[in-house]
């Protein structure tokens, strides 16, 4: 039988320059006078879904908040850059057909012909103006001024706020050169091109298209709204299906918190079922293995205390009886004292075996350092040949060094020869042996005596335990080789044991080599 140790790991483009013999136009940018108004929508956020009352720490509602708050704000980032983006493009596209109209202006001056006269217009600015209002249609939203001087203002779109604005419209027929800018109106906010038309370095006229673009922004701000108000519903319908979705994946969590109550309240036979091969399923499989460690745990617990409590009620009903029988005689007097010394001796001892276990499981348990393994055998046979009258015998083949702790090493095979001896009639043969191999240290203990059992082969490593058909040791309280078996599982070693009844057994203690 062998016992194994437990190891655990927009751009926009400026307005064309438009040149003829009697027109002078250099195109500038400006800013008008009134500057238009910025329409500016406000999204509310949405509306967190209202949760059943649970503890605001549950990782449920955790889960969930942050789900909804990531989704938000994407939803949030996602609709400013679209109205950004549609924005941009209007201004783009609004740009470019204000161009478009002066640059179909300019090629109208520079290459057309009057079709009263049938000749080219030259620095007929009316006439340039007039051929142009009555070919050339606006586009959804646009409107064209003409400005001649000397006659009032004529427009596409009656009546016209522009024109209407008395201080605006002379300003445009004083311009001098091409202008650009942005007004704010009743009507909402107004992109415009005034095109100044010279005859001799001198103003004669001035054209101006204007693009009212409220209704286009109005749509857009209304579009986005409604992609708004979709991904709201669409966020709160996630929201629900997240909540279900969360509780099913979360559930393994609750049945470990159940279970968990459950073992608090002394039952162990409860175990969490495992769904898949997910990082849940490895959860209720690694909690299933520890409440499996749990039981073993209380179960050892309970029979140690049991036999613990048994071992020391004898020594304790002896010293009490004892006493209670202590006569006046000094003879009687001494005797009984010995008894009673002996028993206390017992107890200590048990006591220093039981501590010693319990250290065991700490991490400071061992000193480990470098060990030369002839000088620790021969050491170690020395002292176990002076614990009894037998034939002892020394084969001793290991040499080199490990790392281990000398005195637990040392406590562990006098243990085992103390257990030789106890069992090994006088004149009978120990053997302490030692060999090394394929990267494992053998040091062994041999002897010709009763022998173990092959049902006791396991048994006899547990605390308080004896093999059933084996002579008591007055002195022994069946911890020795859990003693031992506790110092070799702290080197990571194991113990090999191999015995026959009548035959005699040899106790291995394998160890990692070097």
């Amino acid at each position: 039988m062998t016992t194994t140790a437990a190891a655990v790991t927009m751009t926009a483009a400026g307005p064309a320059t438009m040149t003829t013999v009697v027109m002078m136009m250099t195109t500038t940018t400006t800013t008008g006078e009134t500057t238009a108004g910025a329409t500016t929508t406000t999204m509310a956020e949405p509306a967190p879904e209202q949760s059943p009352r649970r503890p605001p720490s549950g990782v449920r509602i955790r889960i969930l908040g942050w789900y909804v708050v990531l989704l938000a704000g994407a939803i949030a980032v996602g609709l400013i850059l679209q109205r950004e983006a549609l924005l941009q493009r209007l201004d783009a596209q609004t740009t470019e057909s204000l161009e478009q109209e002066a640059q179909e202006l300019s090629t109208l001056a520079r290459e057309g012909v009057n079709p009263e006269t049938g000749v080219p217009f030259g620095d007929d600015v009316k006439a340039i103006l007039d051929t142009f209002l009555s070919r050339n249609l606006p586009n959804d939203g646009e409107v064209f001024i003409a400005l001649v001087e000397g006659q009032p203002p004529r427009s596409t779109l009656s009546p016209e706020p522009l024109v209407e604005d008395v201080a605006l419209v002379d300003r445009w027929r004083q311009l001098t050169m091409s202008e650009a800018g942005e007004l704010s109106t009743p009507s909402g906010p107004v992109r415009y091109l005034a095109v100044p038309l010279a005859t001799d370095g001198v103003t004669t006229g001035t054209f101006v298209v204007a693009n009212f673009v409220g209704d286009r922004q109005a749509r857009i701000e209304s579009s986005v709204l409604i992609t708004a108000a979709v991904l709201l519903v669409s966020l709160l319908l996630a929201t629900a299906a997240a909540w279900f979705v969360a509780g099913r994946l979360l559930r393994p969590i609750q049945e470990v918190t159940d279970t968990a109550r459950t073992i608090t309240e002394g039952a162990f036979g409860k175990r969490i079922p495992i769904r898949g091969n997910d990082e849940v399923a490895e959860l209720a499989r690694s909690f299933n293995a520890m409440v499996d460690r749990l039981a073993l745990s209380f179960e050892t617990q309970r029979t140690f205390i049991s036999d613990a409590g048994h071992e020391l009620r004898t020594p304790i009903t002896i010293i009490g009886g004892h006493l209670e029988m202590l006569g006046d005689d000094p003879e009687e007097r001494a005797e009984t004292m010995a008894i009673v010394t002996d028993e206390l001796d017992r107890m200590t001892r048990m006591v220093d075996d039981l501590l010693l276990l319990a250290r065991s499981e700490t991490p400071d348990f061992l000193r480990p350092e470098p060990l030369d393994l002839e000088t620790f055998v021969g050491d170690v046979f020395t002292k176990a040949s002076a614990l009894g009258d037998r034939d002892w015998v020394l084969h001793a083949e290991a040499t080199g060094v490990i790392v281990a702790d000398g005195q637990r090493l040392t406590q562990a095979v006098l243990n085992l020869v103390r257990n030789a001896v106890g069992h090994t009639e006088r004149g009978g043969v120990i053997t302490l042996g030692s060999e090394s191999g394929g990267g494992k240290v053998r040091i062994w203990v041999q002897d010709t005596g009763t022998g173990i059992s092959p049902d006791d082969h396991e048994r006899i490593f547990e605390r308080f335990a004896r093999g059933r058909d084996r002579r008591r040791s007055p002195d022994g309280a069946g911890l020795g080789l859990a003693i031992v078996l506790a110092i070799i599982d702290a080197h990571g070693g194991e113990i090999e044991l191999s015995s026959a009844l009548g035959v005699g057994s040899r106790f291995t203690l394998v160890l990692p080599g070097h």
